[in-house]
C-alpha cells in the first residue's frame, strides 16, 4: 500500500484495497516462480554500485519525470494498474530510480491484484528503512531507500509465504534491469540469482501447465478464469490466426483469422485441465458459430487451443460429454485445434474488467 494524496475515488477505493488486501482474499500468484531456480541461501550480498551521493532537489527535478519526483521526494502515489511495472513478469532486478541501489528482485515479485507491484520479500533488506506511517487515517509501515531516501511505499504482513509480507511499490520509484543487462549496468553479482532456468524447467512443469481458451470477447472470459483457485496467471491476446503480430485493430476486423483468447497458466495440483473445460463451458455459450451476444464474427468464436495430445483428448471428451448431456438445444461448434503462437494484447486489455469494474461482458457462469 502506498501513500499520497487524493487523486480521486477511484486511488482511494485501490488504496483501501490494497490496505485490506488478505481481508478480502486477494488471490496471489508469484510472478514466474522464479524462486524456484536457485535456492534463496545463494544470494548473494553487497552490490557493484559506487558511492552515492543524493543530487540536490534541482537536480533531481531536471533528472526524474514529474511522477518520479512526486513519488520519490513528496511521497506520492501513482495510479493503480496504470504505472510501468505493475504486471512486468520478465526476470531481473528493481533498483532505485534515484540511487540505483538493489531492491527487489523478479523472484520475489507476485500478483496481489492491487495494481502496484508487489513483491513478497526485498532482495538487499540492508538498503530498505522503515518508518511508522500515520497518513490516511491508518498506521501502516512506510519504505524508502537508504541510500536514495526516495518514498517506495509500505510494506504489509498479508503477503504471501515464505515471508507472509507484501511490499506494495511506486513503479515511479523502481528501474527495472533486465538479466541480460545486469552485467552491462554494473549487477552482475545478481546473475546467480537466474542461473538454473533451464534446469528447473522439469521441476517448473510440475506444477505449472498452459491452457488456451476462446470464448469472445476476451475481458469477460478473463475475468472468470482469473478468479479459479489454482490459477496462477492469465493474460488475453490473440491466437489462431495467419498474421504475424497481430494488432485489435486488425484483429477486430475479423480477417486475420485470429480469435481473442486466454492464456491460462494453472497448477495441475490445483485444478485439472478438465475443471478448466468445466469453467469455459460454462462461461459462454459454445453453440453460437462466431459470436457471443452481441459480438459478432470469427474473432469471437469458440475454441480450445490444445498444448499437447493430453489435453486434446480431455477437450475432445468434455466437448462430447457436455453436448451428451442435453444442456444445450443446438449443436456445440467449439474448434478443439492445436495451439500456435500467441500473441499478447495490447495492455490496456489485460484484465480490463478490474480496470474498469462494470465495464463491458457478456459472460457469466451458467449452472
Amino acid at each position: 500500500m502506498i501513500c499520497s494524496r487524493s487523486t480521486g475515488p477511484r486511488l482511494l477505493v485501490a488504496l483501501a484495497l490494497c490496505a485490506f488486501g488478505a481481508a478480502l482474499g486477494l488471490q496471489f500468484a508469484r510472478a514466474g516462480d522464479e524462486s524456484l531456480a536457485v535456492p534463496r541461501e545463494t544470494k548473494p550480498s553487497g552490490n557493484e554500485v559506487k558511492p552515492f551521493v543524493k543530487p540536490s532537489r534541482e537536480d533531481l527535478k531536471r533528472s526524474l519525470t514529474p511522477e518520479q519526483y512526486h513519488v520519490t521526494q513528496e511521497e506520492g502515489t501513482e495510479q493503480p494498474f496504470a504505472n510501468a511495472h505493475w504486471d512486468n513478469k520478465k526476470p531481473g532486478i528493481y533498483v532505485d530510480v534515484v540511487s540505483g541501489e538493489p531492491l527487489f528482485s523478479s523472484r520475489s515479485k507476485f500478483d496481489s491484484g492491487t495494481g502496484w507491484p508487489s513483491f513478497w520479500e526485498a532482495l538487499e533488506p540492508a538498503n530498505i528503512i522503515q518508518r511508522e506511517d500515520g497518513k490516511l487515517f491508518m498506521k501502516r509501515t512506510e519504505v524508502r531507500s537508504r541510500k536514495g531516501d526516495s518514498h517506495l511505499g509500505h510494506v504489509f504482513d498479508d503477503g504471501p509465504e515464505p515471508t507472509g509480507l507484501r511490499y506494495c511499490i511506486n513503479s515511479a520509484a523502481l528501474r527495472f534491469v533486465p538479466v541480460d543487462q545486469l552485467e552491462a549496468q554494473g549487477y552482475g553479482s545478481y546473475l546467480a540469482l537466474f542461473e538454473g532456468k533451464a534446469a528447473s524447467a522439469t521441476r517448473k512443469s510440475a506444477t505449472r501447465e498452459v491452457a488456451t481458451f476462446a470464448g469472445g470477447c476476451f475481458w469477460g472470459v478473463e475475468e472468470i478464469i482469473r478468479e479459479l483457485p489454482g490459477v496462477i496467471e492469465t493474460q488475453v491476446g490473440y491466437a489462431g490466426g495467419s498474421l504475424d503480430n497481430p494488432t485489435y485493430d486488425r484483429v477486430k476486423h475479423g480477417n486475420t483469422g485470429h480469435a481473442e483468447a486466454v492464456e491460462v497458466v494453472f497448477d495441475p495440483r490445483k485444478i485439472s485441465y478438465e475443471e478448466l473445460l468445466g469453467t469455459f463451458f460454462r462461461l459462454h455459450d459454445p453453440t453460437t458459430l462466431n459470436r457471443q451476444g452481441n459480438d459478432v464474427g470469427t474473432q469471437y468464436r469458440s475454441a480450445i487451443f490444445t498444448h499437447s495430445d493430453a489435453q486434446k483428448e480431455t477437450a475432445t471428451r468434455v466437448k462430447a460429454a457436455v453436448e451428451a448431456s442435453g444442456k444445450w438445444k443446438k449443436k456445440i461448434v467449439t474448434e478443439i485445434v492445436p495451439a500456435g503462437e500467441f500473441y499478447r494484447a495490447e495492455e490496456y486489455h489485460q484484465k480490463y474488467l478490474v480496470k474498469n469494474p462494470g465495464g463491458y461482458t457478456c459472460h457469466y457462469l451458467r449452472d
